[in-house]
């Protein structure tokens, strides 16, 4: 069995973690199916209720491995390549309603920037950066590349960024609203493990719901939100973690939430 990627769940955090640092966690078929199977894994496990992803060695994952789809022997093509490996990891990142983390800990190019980017939260080490490569090849950025930048950080931006290929750093990455916090890297680990206890141990129910609704306002009217908020929150309202919450806030004591 292949140890590409490698999954370990800890205190109802599951930690994926891409593993090909030989060549900065560049996918390949393998690797890609494998990455699949981990994200249904953590789904499906109601024991798990927070995901981290990060990368092996000095990079996060530098986007499709150019050695596959050189090689006549191995290149499955690229239709193949979007439509089996790296479009269903986008919609598995964000069709299940659990809070997804990306860790970035060193490049992420290509394929690698945009599967960070259509994470929950976006961490970042201050060595990070993000690369739109694509262009670099004669390219189009692909893996929701395209939808998710330009709603971070604006079409403009986002279009520079894509043509001309240009690396931008993590605090440069932060400044343009395109993830979240920046960490040292003496404090990165610690603080990643921290965000993923917190969202562990909250109401994540509620949190899965709320992951919905923004999954739903890139493309739904005023109208349609609306009507859609109130229909969640009135799944929300009768949840467990709801009555636990009202009830630890009237006793004036912290919440124990369950999940559901």
């Amino acid at each position: 069995m292949s140890n590409s990627i490698e999954l370990k769940i800890e205190n109802k955090i599951a930690f994926i973690t891409l593993n090909r640092p030989d060549v900065f966690n560049s996918f390949n078929r393998e690797m890609a199916l494998s990455m699949q199977e981990k994200l249904d894994n953590c789904a499906s496990d109601s024991n798990i209720r927070a995901i981290v992803i990060f990368g092996n060695g000095k990079a996060f994952c530098a986007g499709q491995d150019l050695k596959e789809v050189t090689d006549p022997d191995l290149n499955p093509g690229f239709r193949k390549i979007l439509e089996e490996h790296y479009n269903p990891i986008i919609q598995k990142i964000r069709s299940f309603e659990k809070p997804v983390i990306a860790a970035v800990n060193g490049v992420a190019a290509g394929a690698g920037a945009n599967i960070a980017l259509a994470c929950d939260i976006v961490l970042a080490v201050e060595n990070a950066s993000f690369i739109q490569a694509f262009s670099k090849i004669g390219l189009v950025p692909d893996s929701a590349g395209t939808f998710f930048l330009p709603r971070l950080i604006g079409l403009q931006k986002a279009t520079a960024l894509m043509m001309l290929g240009d690396k931008v750093s993590a605090q440069e990455a932060l400044d343009l609203g395109m993830i979240y916090k920046v960490f040292s890297a003496e404090t990165f680990e610690e603080e990643v493990n921290k965000l993923a206890t917190t969202l562990a141990n909250m109401p994540t129910k509620a949190l899965g719901l709320t992951k919905r609704l923004l999954n739903q306002s890139l493309t739904n009217n005023l109208e349609q939100q609306l009507a859609l908020e109130s229909d969640l929150q009135i799944e929300a309202s009768s949840s467990n973690d709801y009555k636990e919450g009202v009830t630890a806030f009237v006793e004036k004591r912290k919440p124990i939430f369950n999940g559901n």
